[in-house]
Formats: structure tokens, C-alpha cells, sequence
């Protein structure tokens, strides 16, 4: 795919007049502080009529003013603490283009080619970029790289929602809450009741490896992509659920069937352990709650864990079990110990650091899972369809490329047709012949459609013993 670049500019808040606070540095949260430390990207594909860019650079300026973070820069304080400087330096806008159809050019799965759809992840000093590529045809993908310690996926998608109304003409909202520095202070005195060493802090043994790593891995990623239908979800929990008093969501079904089955196709020693990383959202879990509004980072991670013979022999309701009781387990007091403990001097001391970085923990036997099930991304609304009902737009395409480390993407495809499409393809045979290519790290990208709700997991697979 070959895309020209027509312009490359840098855009900044506009005020129109309205006061603002000047230059000031914003330090992160614990939270922003664990998380991944790298721009993830995503990139979104409408049908026409579009916009123009003028229109829509000009929804980005405005949006800017009350997300200006993401017009900020990170810097070191005196201290020599990260912190965000609102210095209003303004994000890369990026105007491309591209001599052919988005039906000619898009692949059926992931590929790297979709990567020359958003600006380049690495070096990049603005922490937010956008790359606007038209097609012959009239449509438009809009690709954005966030940094992720700047804001969590949450946040992202809060941001284009309020980036869609200001393109057509509407109030911003929601109108984010600036509270990082100061709303999750440690407890006087602070009461640690759990193990954060070895969950989200370690010490740093990786980093010397890292690049290393990175030159060997680069060019193994491959991808598999399954569909699950409506039917064979719904089939599924209601077997997985019986007997119970609460059925499990679709979530925790679709994670343990995919769990147990991935373990099977690597064929791993019965006697090693397996875990899963999922990334837990506090907003709804701390006590008191923490607005949808806020602007930040605020998440943990569950580790379900079994030995792989218990995995693969046991109903499949004992996987569905694990996760639900592990999730469980990242509540209010859990996240407030973590605040404890992050803001203690034992990370300093210890020197230790975040785990969440591509490493080990992340590769086989393990597993790497997000949802984003509950953020409304479908409903995205660049201009082109405003007086329409979600139900009845003819067409819409979304693509998210996730990037969560330097070295290892994450490619997940949603091409969603709300009318007239076909039914997705039935739930393909995951065996090692389909599913790994020898010596190489699969990736599986799994999406599952009840109505129109898309439900997306990346799963990264590591080295097998093949």
C-alpha cells in the first residue's frame, strides 16, 4: 500500500478567547506510572461523505483546550520526576493519501501494512499524533497514537468522542476531570494488605535484554484471527453457566474457552503453570467511584492461575471460575493498597519497576488479555452519518491497531457492516497446525459480535517447544 504524505503540520488548543491556566507540570499518578510506557495507536476507517481535514482539525484544536494534556509534553521536574508540562506545544497532524479504494487496499486480516495508517510510534515527542488518509473512494481512516501513560484506553475513547461532537459543531463532552496528582493520595498510616512485588512492580532485570530482543523478535509476529458467532457464544455460556447462580458473562466464557484451548494446541508439561493478565478498570471499583470523566490512567491486572493438567482436563466452568474469582479480587482495597504501596519508598530503594512491558510474564505459557467490550467506539461519529440512528448507518468500518510495547504489536481488525453483511465466518479449528507457525510468536485476534456490540482480545503467544 503506498501512501503519500501531503503535509505534516503541528496543531494546538484553541481558547477562542476563554481564559485558560498558563504553563504549569502535571505529575502522574501511581497509576500512569505503571502502566505501559509507550504511544499505543489506533486507527478508525469511515465510509463518505467525510469532513474536510479543515473541519476536522478544527474539531481536534478545540478538543484540545479541555484535553491538553495531549497538547503537553513530558519533561523532568526538579526533581528529576517525569511530569506532563501544558505547555500547549500542540499534537502531529498528519494529511495523507492514497490512489485506490479502502476495498482494494485493506487486507482480510492484520497486517504491517495497516502501520503505514498512523504516524510512527517511536522518538516521537508530541503525545498525541493524528494521520488523516483519504482514498479514491471518498473514505477516510483516521489514525491516532496516544501516549499510554498520558491516558488509559478509557481516556482515549473519551477523547474521540468528545473529538467527533466538535467536528459537528456540538458542545464538548464529556469535559474531563484534571484530578491525576491529587486525587490518589497514600493512607496515613498505609496499609499494604497485599503482594505488589511480582505483580506490578519487579526489579529491573529485563531492560539490558531489551534490546536484543527486540532486533531477534521484530520480524516473527504473525497473525491469526477467529470469529465467534452470536450462536456459539451464546451456546457456550449457557454450558458453562449451568448449575450456577450467576451465568458467567460473555467475557469470562469467551477468556476460559480460549484459556483451555490455546493451553491444549502448545502442548505444555501438565505440571507447569499458566496464568492470564487482565486489565481491570477502577473507575466503577474504587469506593467511593471514580467518574467516567476522569483523565489518567486507572488500571491494575488480574492473574488467574492454574497448572496446565487442571486447565485442560477440568470442565471448562473451572477456568470460567478463575477468572471471575481473580477479577473479583482487584477491588477498592486492593487498588488503595496498590496506592500505598506504589508511594512508598520501597520502589526507590529496591529499585524496582512496572511489569507492564512485553516480557516473559506475557509470553507462553501465559496469556495477555484486554476487553473493550464497554467502550462505545462503534458509535463514533465523524460527521458523516449525525442524523442517523446507530442501527440503521449502512456502513461502518472500524480498524484498532493496539501497539503496547516497543517490539511486539498487536493488530486487531473489526470490519462491521451494521447492514447487509454477511454473518462472520464460524469459529475456525485451533490446532497447532492453524494456529502456530514453528518458532514463531502467533497472535491471536479474536473478536465476538452479540447485535453490534464488538468484543476484542489480544493474546499473545510466546516461543514453542515445537
Amino acid at each position: 500500500m503506498k501512501i503519500t504524505t501531503d503535509s505534516s503540520r503541528t496543531v494546538k488548543p484553541s481558547y477562542n478567547g476563554n481564559s485558560h491556566s498558563p504553563n504549569r507540570q502535571i505529575p502522574f499518578s501511581v497509576f500512569d506510572k505503571v502502566t505501559y510506557n509507550t504511544h499505543m495507536a489506533s486507527v478508525f476507517a469511515f465510509n463518505p461523505p467525510i469532513p474536510s481535514n479543515i473541519v476536522i482539525e478544527k474539531g481536534l484544536s478545540k478538543v484540545l483546550s479541555e484535553y491538553r494534556e495531549f497538547a503537553g509534553r513530558l519533561v523532568e521536574d526538579e526533581e528529576s520526576s517525569l511530569v506532563i508540562s501544558l505547555n500547549d506545544q500542540g499534537v502531529r497532524f498528519v494529511e495523507a493519501s492514497v490512489d485506490s479504494t479502502v476495498q482494494n487496499i485493506l487486507p482480510s486480516k492484520p497486517t504491517k501494512d495497516l502501520l503505514s495508517l498512523h504516524p510512527n510510534l517511536y522518538n516521537v515527542e508530541e503525545l498525541l499524533q493524528v494521520q488523516l488518509t483519504r482514498f479514491a473512494c471518498g473514505s477516510l481512516v483516521v489514525g491516532m497514537t496516544a501516549h499510554h501513560m498520558v491516558a488509559d484506553a478509557h481516556t482515549v475513547q473519551q477523547f474521540c468522542s468528545a473529538w467527533s461532537l466538535a467536528i459537528r459543531g456540538l458542545p464538548v463532552e464529556p469535559i474531563p476531570l484534571h484530578t491525576r496528582g491529587t486525587l490518589f493520595k497514600h493512607r496515613d498510616p498505609p496499609l499494604i494488605r497485599y503482594e505488589h512485588r511480582g505483580v506490578e512492580y519487579t526489579k529491573d532485570i529485563f531492560n539490558a535484554k531489551m534490546k536484543v530482543y527486540h532486533q531477534s523478535m521484530e520480524e516473527e509476529v504473525i497473525i491469526h484471527k477467529v470469529h465467534f458467532t452470536k450462536e456459539f457464544i451464546n451456546k457456550l455460556r449457557a454450558n458453562v453457566s449451568e448449575g450456577t447462580s450467576r451465568p458467567y458473562s460473555r467475557f469470562e466464557t469467551i477468556l476460559a474457552h480460549l484459556w483451555k484451548t490455546v493451553t491444549k494446541a502448545r502442548g505444555l508439561d501438565g505440571h507447569e503453570t499458566t496464568e492470564i493478565r487482565i486489565s481491570v478498570n477502577g473507575r466503577m471499583r474504587m469506593n467511593p467511584k471514580i467518574l467516567n470523566e476522569y483523565f489518567g490512567n486507572l488500571v491494575l491486572w488480574a492473574f488467574p492461575r492454574s497448572k496446565v493438567k487442571d486447565l485442560v482436563n477440568q470442565p471448562l466452568q473451572y477456568a470460567a471460575e478463575l477468572i471471575r474469582s481473580e477479577v473479583a479480587k482487584i477491588n477498592d482495597d486492593y487498588f488503595k493498597s496498590f496506592i500505598d504501596f506504589a508511594s512508598s519508598e520501597s520502589i526507590r530503594k529496591e529499585g524496582l519497576v512496572s511489569t507492564a512491558v512485553m516480557n516473559k510474564k506475557s509470553l507462553s505459557p501465559n496469556l495477555e488479555v484486554d476487553s473493550w467490550l464497554s467502550f462505545p467506539f462503534y458509535d463514533l461519529d465523524f460527521g458523516s452519518d449525525q442524523n442517523t440512528s446507530h442501527k440503521t448507518k449502512k456502513t461502518y468500518l472500524k480498524i484498532i491497531i493496539d501497539i503496547i510495547t516497543h517490539f511486539l504489536l498487536f493488530l486487531t481488525l473489526h470490519i462491521n457492516r451494521l447492514l447487509h453483511n454477511p454473518s462472520p465466518r464460524p469459529l475456525s479449528p485451533l490446532n497447532r497446525n492453524n494456529l502456530l507457525n514453528n518458532r514463531h510468536i502467533s497472535i491471536i485476534t479474536l473478536t465476538a459480535r452479540s447485535s453490534h456490540i464488538p468484543l476484542a482480545f489480544r493474546l499473545p503467544l510466546q516461543f514453542l517447544p515445537l
